[in-house]
């Protein structure tokens, strides 16, 4: 595997280093040994697996309030999405600044998503399938979330959503005075 930092501290692509032969291709996605010790979570006790029917549903962005932050490793196993990772972490230098990146089946890319950030993709195939291996079990009482058109984040997605939930639609404005919905 190879680990490529991004813009955002914490934030990680991870690269699969596949060996190839007459049968196909072999390649490790997870070592806990190497992701402790490149300083990041190894630890996983959730794994999650979402589908998307339709090109261009867009879920997000999600993420869990104190004291349930997750850590979340995500990959597209089935078709490509852009996913995306904003910083809500109040005293970082990148505070509300986002990284995207296109998680494929063809190309295995894995987003490291550290405590602290928020995350949603937009698929960008049919019938897509997006794996998540979790740090924490999910909480419902400290889910929470953005609107993926918060302008003080200024995402800018592929295309306009064909498909999203109410509850996505409905998250209120990000509030800036109130530190208790900083993860």
């Amino acid at each position: 595997m190879r680990f490529i930092e991004t813009k955002i501290d914490g934030l990680w692509v991870i690269e699969p280093e596949p060996v190839l032969d007459l049968r196909g291709s072999f390649a490790r996605t997870f070592c806990k040994r190497e992701f402790s010790d490149h300083g990041l979570a190894a630890d996983f006790v959730q794994h999650s697996v979402s589908q998307s029917v339709l090109k261009h549903t867009l879920r997000g962005l999600h993420f869990q309030k104190p004291p349930h932050q997750e850590v979340k490793l995500v990959s597209c196993i089935r078709g490509a999405i852009w996913d995306v990772a904003v910083d809500l972490r109040r005293n970082s230098p990148t505070y509300l600044n986002w990284v995207a990146t296109v998680l494929s089946a063809d190309n295995g890319l894995q987003f490291y998503i550290p405590e602290g950030f928020a995350h949603g993709f937009q698929s960008l195939s049919d019938n897509v399938a997006v794996s998540y291996m979790i740090s924490a079990p999910y909480a419902q009482g400290s889910a929470s979330g953005i609107r993926y058109d918060e302008p003080a984040i200024g995402i800018t997605w592929p295309a306009r959503p064909a498909v999203i939930s109410e509850r996505d639609t409905n998250w209120p404005r990000w509030i800036f005075e109130d530190a208790s919905t900083v993860p």
